[in-house]
């Protein structure tokens, strides 16, 4: 009863701020969260930082998929400093990839790809699993883990797209653009994204045209992929849940690619296509390689318990603001800042 009453609560919360994202974020004010000022100019007014909401949301996507893995792991009887040593391998690998990988394959140093940092993180997961059971004295089932892992990254990517909604990034083609179908199916639920400063305008020339929202098929897509994993990582079918996750995710990040019109790199069949593919692959390779082995149902009760224990929380807030700090400040963006007193209020 826990585990479904767990599950149920989860669902309500995540439906309230998918919500809140798809109907607020592609107005104009939800680029920059704040500004601050770094140098002052001979005029008087000051060069300034943009913080983003892209920051802030991509931390809060990376905080609620570590969250989730400590939950479904702790939930087999993994103990935090498992858990915590295999996400912090993990992200020291993926954080990086996101921008490296991005450099590679579009010839971009100051933007961000999930998917090069996902696959990266699918090539590794099997072995950090290894190597923490063989290391730290664990004995973490391989499925279970991986199950948890592919869980939690379709949390972290669809609450990510909420971040590539503000920024206006990862955008959809021109609605006019799209096949019949396509245009009468997503009449009345298109984007139009309003700003200079969003991708969308300065690199695509799209700010006030209607796009498809890819961005938001992506988050509700993938949210409802985690939310299924998490159903039946509950019910012992880890196997099931990461094929599921590995599947959805991964199949969606190659038909979605047919949907945008951001630049993906050359080719018809772009690099992150091919990562998608392989990642499949790779994923349903290393199942059989880690089959599932026996262990005791899981209860979300201990998973909860895990969480909340000081040391995880302690561990999600420098995950938030490590995030914040890397992706937050905008390289592309700046601001030119001006102060002044309300000489009526003295």
């Amino acid at each position: 009863m826990t585990n479904l009453v767990f599950w149920l609560i989860f669902i309500a919360a995540l439906a309230l701020y998918l919500f809140w994202g798809i109907t607020v974020l592609p107005h104009e004010r939800w680029q920059f969260l704040a500004a601050v000022p770094v140098r002052k100019k001979e005029g008087g007014e000051w060069d300034g930082v943009n913080l983003t909401w892209y920051g802030l949301l991509t931390a809060n996507a990376y905080a609620v998929a570590v969250a989730v893995l400590f939950i479904l792991l702790g939930a087999i009887g993994v103990p935090f400093a498992g858990t915590a040593v295999m996400a912090a391998i993990l992200l020291s690998l993926c954080v990086p990839a996101s921008r490296l990988v991005a450099r590679v394959v579009e010839k971009k140093a100051h933007t961000f790809t999930v998917g090069g940092a996902v696959f990266v993180g699918v090539l590794m997961a099997p072995w950090v699993v290894l190597l923490i059971n063989r290391t730290v004295g664990l004995d973490i089932s391989p499925a279970a883990a991986l199950a948890a892992l592919a869980i939690a990254y379709a949390f972290g990517e669809g609450l990510g797209r909420l971040a590539c909604i503000s920024f206006g990034c990862c955008y959809g083609r021109r609605l006019a653009d799209a096949p019949g179908w396509l245009q009468r199916t997503f009449a009345g639920l298109s984007f139009t994204f309003a700003g200079k400063t969003r991708k969308i305008a300065y690199a695509g020339g799209l700010e006030g045209v209607q796009v498809l929202p890819v961005q938001a098929l992506t988050a509700i897509l993938y949210v409802c992929c985690g939310l299924a994993g998490i159903y039946l990582f509950l019910h012992s079918l880890f196997a099931a849940a990461f094929l599921l996750a590995m599947v959805v995710t991964q199949g969606w990040r190659i038909l979605s690619e047919t949907l945008r019109d951001d630049y993906r790199g050359g080719g018809r069949f772009s690099a992150y296509q091919v990562m998608g593919l392989v990642a499949i692959l790779y994923g349903c390779g290393a199942l059989l390689l880690f089959p599932a082995t026996p262990i005791s149902p899981p209860a979300i009760a201990d998973g909860l318990a895990i969480l909340w224990h000081p040391a995880a929380l302690l561990f999600l807030q420098g995950l938030w603001l490590a995030i914040f700090l890397y992706t937050g400040r905008s390289t592309v963006t700046g601001a030119l800042l001006s102060f002044h007193v309300h000489r009526d209020r003295i």
